[in-house]
C-alpha cells in the first residue's frame, strides 16, 4: 500500500503540471490570494507577477496583511483592497443581479471585489476552487471521526433522542442530537441546509413540503452507498455544493468583471489522483486535507499549509447587529415583496433575536434577505 508521503509526492507533481498548463495565455496571468493553503499553494506554484486580495477593516475578517507578507516571502507583488461596510451593502443589488439566481453566500461579495480589483490589471486569474471537495477540506468531514462514539448507539434510540431534542430550547449540543438522530443520507446536505422543516413552515406563507433538500442529497448518497462516510459527503458536495455555490459564484463574479478565472485544482488529472487517495490521507478528527497540506508544505511555510480553514471570512454576523444595517434588512422584511412570500412578523422576530444577541440567526436572515434583494432586482426594479 502507498504511504502518505507517496500521495504527497503525487499531488506535488499533478498540481505543478496543472498550474503550468493553466498559466498558458497570451495575456498576463495573476492569482487570487487569501490566507488559506489553497490559494497560497497555487500562487507559489504559479510564480505569477501579481496576486490579489480583499479584506475588511475589521481585523478578525481581514486577510490583507497576511497576503502582503506571504507575497513578499515568495517575491510576488500583492495588490490588496479593503471593502468598507458601506461598499459591501451598496453592492448587494448589483451582485444578485449578476448572479442571475438568488445566492445567499455572503462570500460572493468579497469575490466580486477581488475580481474587480484583479480585472484592473490582468485578464486571467488563477483561483483555488475545488481543493476542499477533492482533497477533503471541509470541517464537516471530521465529523465521522469525532462522533463515532455516539453513532455506535442503535439508530432507533438515536432517532428517539433526536425527536425529543427538536422540542428543547436551542442550546449548544441540540443540533448535534437532532442531526445524529438520522442516518448520514438523511442528515447530510453539506453546507446548504439552513432551516429545518418547522422553521420553513413558520416563515413561508405557502410551504411545499413535497420538495425536500434531503431528497436531492439522497440521490447522490445512494450512488456511493458502499463508500465510507467522508467519501459519501465529498461525492455529495462535488455534485451539489461545488456546482451550485462554489463554481456558480466564481463564474458569475468573474464574468461580471470581464475576468477569466482558471481553477488548477479542477484539472482532470488532479481529480483522477484525488479520487484514489484514501480517506485516511485526507481527513482525521484533527485535520483536513492532510495529504494536500503535506504537498503544500514542501513549497510554502508550515503555518500557512496547516492553517485552519476560513473560507472567505465576512463580518455579516456583526453587521446585522448594527442598527444601521439591521434597519436595511428590517425594511426588506416588511416590504410588499416580502409580504407576497413570507410571514413578515416571523421574519422581523428572527432579526430581532439576532440583533439582541439572544440567537445567532445570521445565515437564515441572510438567506431570506438575499432572496428579497434578488427578487427586487428582477421583478420590481426592472
Amino acid at each position: 500500500s502507498r504511504s502518505l508521503e507517496d500521495w504527497e509526492e503525487d499531488i506535488s507533481a499533478a498540481m505543478a503540471e496543472s498550474v503550468q498548463a493553466h498559466k498558458i495565455a497570451d495575456v498576463e496571468v495573476g492569482s487570487f490570494l487569501s490566507s488559506g493553503v489553497d490559494s497560497s499553494y497555487i500562487a507559489a506554484l504559479a510564480e505569477v507577477d501579481k496576486t490579489f486580495t480583499v479584506g475588511f477593516s475589521n481585523k478578525q475578517y481581514d486577510e490583507t496583511e497576511y497576503a502582503k507578507n506571504f507575497s513578499r516571502s515568495i517575491g510576488i507583488k500583492n495588490y490588496s483592497y479593503r471593502v468598507t461596510p458601506e461598499e459591501y451593502w451598496a453592492s448587494l443589488g448589483k451582485i444578485q443581479y449578476a448572479m442571475d439566481e438568488p445566492l445567499a453566500d455572503a462570500a460572493s461579495v468579497a469575490l466580486y471585489f477581488v475580481n474587480r480589483e484583479a480585472a484592473k490589471q490582468v485578464k486571467v486569474c488563477l483561483s483555488g476552487e475545488g481543493a476542499d471537495e477533492f482533497f477533503g477540506g471541509y470541517n464537516t468531514y471530521k465529523e465521522p471521526f469525532m462522533t463515532s462514539w455516539y453513532d455506535r448507539i442503535l439508530l432507533l434510540f438515536r432517532r428517539a433522542i433526536g425527536t425529543l431534542a427538536n422540542y428543547l430550547p436551542p442550546v449548544r449540543g441540540i443540533n448535534f442530537l437532532v442531526r445524529h438522530g438520522r442516518p448520514l443520507e438523511e442528515r447530510y446536505i453539506g453546507n446548504t441546509n439552513l432551516m429545518g422543516e418547522r422553521c420553513k413552515n413558520q416563515l413561508l406563507l405557502h410551504y411545499d413540503n413535497t420538495i425536500n433538500p434531503v431528497d436531492l442529497s439522497t440521490i447522490y448518497m445512494q450512488q456511493v452507498r458502499g463508500q465510507d462516510d467522508v467519501a459519501r459527503m465529498q461525492f455529495c458536495d462535488l455534485n451539489l455544493w461545488m456546482v451550485g455555490d462554489i463554481l456558480l459564484k466564481a463564474d458569475k463574479m468573474s464574468m461580471a468583471n470581464s475576468l477569466e478565472l482558471r481553477v488548477p485544482f479542477l484539472d482532470r488529472k488532479v481529480f483522477d489522483l484525488a479520487r484514489r487517495i484514501p480517506t485516511s490521507c485526507k481527513v482525521s478528527g484533527q485535520q483536513t486535507k492532510i495529504a494536500m497540506r503535506g504537498a503544500a508544505e514542501k513549497l510554502i511555510p508550515v503555518q500557512t499549509a496547516e492553517k485552519k480553514k476560513l473560507g472567505f471570512p465576512v463580518p455579516v454576523r456583526a453587521w446585522l447587529r448594527d442598527k444601521k444595517y439591521a434597519a436595511i434588512v428590517r425594511d426588506a422584511f416588511t416590504s410588499s415583496s416580502a409580504r407576497q412570500f413570507f410571514n413578515t412578523a416571523k421574519l422581523v422576530k428572527m432579526l430581532e433575536q439576532h440583533v439582541s444577541g439572544r440567537r445567532d440567526n445570521w445565515r437564515q436572515i441572510w438567506c431570506v434577505f438575499m432572496f428579497l434583494v434578488w427578487y427586487d432586482e428582477y421583478f420590481v426594479k426592472r
